[in-house]
């Protein structure tokens, strides 16, 4: 079935004695780019990219100036398989390089008043908003997320620098009152030093936002390495912030090193990096966590999620079904917080399957070509094939659902479908690899398999949802709770005492537990991660800052005489 790569309004197929030819128009596909040997960046429609200073061959280290000693690497877009741009990675020793950088620039901009610093912040996130257009849509090319959500991950940047800089003016302590006269007790929140950030590919911009905004509001400096495989992210990302910081005559106090697994084992283990944020999988999640303890660092680690979507029999129906389209397939199910289970009061489940299956074939429609045959008596044939894009390129403005990120999504895509069929599980909607030469995939919902099966309790980066039918909201809750992540979950009910059953000390065990709304697309304001295996890390809004600082108790005597704590009498006359 060849559709979406890039959707066009008509195709005309004619069909003659010597050959069928085939005669389209393209959103998106340039006339110059003739092979996928040549790069889009080279083509007039992708001319945004030179906007955001990318260039056919970029540099993937920034520590002052750019440059980049270690292998090349091509950036591929998803939704054609067609190669976008190189970078050429660092290296161990310009990782090493970037953090005896970033310790000296720490130096300096620790001593910068805070509402200083804030203000630079504030530029930032004013310069995101001057490139927001281009930027969002290199997000959307080089991720494989449609055009609205790349702009509204840039978006999260430009919030997320808002926030730092009000916070630049009222982050604090406290003052506490001592039990011994004349003395007082203050608590202060310092920065740490030297912060690494370790971002996965699917919030290549926003993950690293909510980082640096915080972290240099509080004063430390940060170091950047984002997934290689969307390094023109990070590059262009790393092109405003420094635009920012020469106009400031700072030093470089954010600085990027892109590279493989050898360069991101040496920001992890060097003892100068006080805190490593780190977005990814649990497993190397895992790793991480044990490799910064084992030299007494600080770690954030932002894992995965199997979320759950609990529908109470009660529930506003209307609002379940737009939730879950949108928690299932946004994003192509690559979201952290992507609904992955959907756990249904027996008493609503077939409706729910039955009429989800319905809105999945709103999306899917779009891959079904509407034949209109019309024959002549000149040994020609003409059929005009009507495409509506709502499955299609990441590009274009109508489609819904944009390719997954990588043949490895595929591959995952593929074997948990294997697996759910061989448990008993049946496809309720897709379940195919659509054959193309971008990365695209069925959106699929599975019924009938037990709520603890394997596969159901493994999470799977990909537009997959299992349904689940339970009996009781103490079973919901309960299902809820039984898988290794914590991160996010949501409930849809219009009864209150459930409601507060599920905010309650028994209720959902996760970092997020929402009430009539998706499990994912989470604002900046409150704080954002989960427990259990999802590591237990905070960051972006509410207090998270606080993680970014070392905290200090200050007891400050001024009697002139010295006291000891709980009446302890120590004279020797």
């Amino acid at each position: 079935m060849s559709v979406f790569r890039h959707i066009g309004k008509s195709i005309l197929l004619k069909h003659n004695q010597s050959a069928l030819t085939l005669q389209a128009s393209f959103i998106h596909k340039s006339h110059s780019v003739k092979s996928k040997n040549d790069y889009l960046i080279d083509t007039p429609e992708y001319d945004f990219l030179k906007d955001i200073g990318i260039e056919r061959e970029n540099f993937g280290v920034y520590n002052g100036s750019w440059q980049g000693s270690g292998e090349v690497i091509t950036s591929i877009d998803p939704g054609t398989g067609r190669k976008i741009a190189n970078i050429r990675m660092g290296s161990v020793q310009e990782m090493d390089e970037a953090i005896q950088i970033g310790v000296k620039a720490y130096e300096q901009w620790s001593q910068v008043p805070a509402p200083v610093r804030g203000d630079v912040i504030r530029q930032i996130g004013e310069e995101m908003r001057k490139y927001k257009e281009p930027l969002g849509k290199l997000v959307s090319l080089e991720v494989g997320k449609i055009h609205s959500e790349g702009q509204g991950e840039v978006q999260e940047f430009i919030d997320i620098c808002d926030y730092a800089a009000g916070l630049s003016r009222i982050y604090s302590g406290q003052v506490i009152n001592s039990e011994r006269p004349e003395h007082i007790i203050l608590e202060a929140w310092r920065p740490l030093g030297l912060v690494g950030v370790i971002s996965a590919y699917n919030f290549p911009n926003a993950v690293f936002g909510w980082n640096a905004a915080i972290a240099l509001t509080t004063g430390n400096s940060v170091l950047w390495k984002g997934a290689p495989t969307t390094s023109l992210v990070s590059v262009a990302t790393m092109k405003v912030l420094a635009e920012v910081l020469n106009r400031n005559k700072l030093p470089p106090i954010a600085t990027l090193c892109q590279g493989g697994a050898n360069v991101g084992q040496q920001l992890v283990s060097d003892a100068r990096v006080k805190l490593v944020s780190f977005t990814g999988s649990c497993a190397t999640g895992r790793n991480v966590g044990v490799e910064v303890q084992k030299r007494f660092g600080k770690v954030i680690l932002e894992l995965g999620g199997n979320n759950a979507l609990i529908v109470d029999q009660d529930a506003n129906f209307q609002m379940v079904l737009e939730a879950a389209l949108f928690g299932c397939i946004g994003t192509s199910g690559q979201r952290c917080t992507t609904t992955r289970r959907i756990i249904v009061h027996e008493k609503l489940y077939d409706r729910l399957v039955k009429e989800l299956v319905a809105k999945y074939k709103q999306v899917y429609n779009s891959l079904f070509l509407i034949f209109s045959l019309v024959m002549n008596q000149l040994n020609s044939v003409y059929f005009i094939l009507q495409v509506l894009p709502k499955v299609g390129h990441q590009l274009d403005p109508n489609t819904l659902v944009g390719p997954v990120h990588s043949q490895q999504n595929i591959e995952h895509y593929k074997a948990a479908i294997a697996e759910a069929v061989k448990l008993g599980g049946k496809i309720a909607f897709g379940g195919k690899v659509i054959q193309s030469d971008g990365f695209y995939t069925e959106p699929t919902i599975i019924t009938d398999l037990p709520h603890d099966s394997p596969v159901v309790h493994r999470e799977t980066f990909a537009p997959i949802v299992y349904v689940l039918k339970a009996k009781s909201i103490e079973q919901t809750i309960a299902w809820n709770n039984e898988v290794d992540q914590g991160l996010s979950s949501a409930i849809f009910t219009e009864n209150i005492s459930n409601a507060f059953k599920w905010i309650g000390p028994q209720g959902s065990d996760c970092g997020i537990v929402n009430i009539n709304t998706t499990t994912n697309g989470a604002e900046i304001g409150g704080a954002f991660g989960g427990e259990k295996h999802t590591g237990g890390g905070r960051e972006s809004g509410s207090d998270a800052w606080k993680q970014y600082c070392k905290r200090s108790t200050i007891t400050l005597n001024h009697s002139g005489k010295l006291a000891c704590a709980q009446g302890v009498v120590f004279n020797v006359e």
